[in-house]
């Protein structure tokens, strides 16, 4: 029987695309944590425990420019930012959760 080989291209293989925007260790728990309504830096920097605080600059930037989150600025000193999760970051809500339920069932 011959078997289909999978491409890991990430223009041909879905799952490659997706893991290329939100793989990783950390991407799914800053989602996550976001979307509990943990929405500053400071507070998420405290809540994931083990990111350094370049790493969580690093995949915040990355969520942004992929669409994952929105980022505002207020005007105040010190200056104040808040993330949220934008309409396209919503739509991983499902993923995210199927893989809290996975790790809830599972976990030793």
């Amino acid at each position: 029987m011959a078997t289909k080989k999978i491409s890991a291209d990430v223009q041909e293989c879905p799952v490659t695309y997706c893991m290329s925007k939100i793989g990783g260790k950390w991407k799914p728990i800053i989602l996550f944590s976001i979307g509990r309504g943990l929405n500053r830096f400071g507070i998420l920097q405290r809540a994931i425990e083990g990111i350094s605080k370049q790493m969580l600059t690093k995949q915040l930037r990355e969520l942004e420019a992929d669409g994952f989150l929105h980022r505002k600025i207020y005007a105040e000193i010190p200056p104040r930012v808040e993330y949220s999760v934008t309409e396209l970051g919503q739509t991983l809500f499902p993923i995210i959760q199927s893989m809290r339920d996975w790790g809830e069932a599972h976990r030793v």
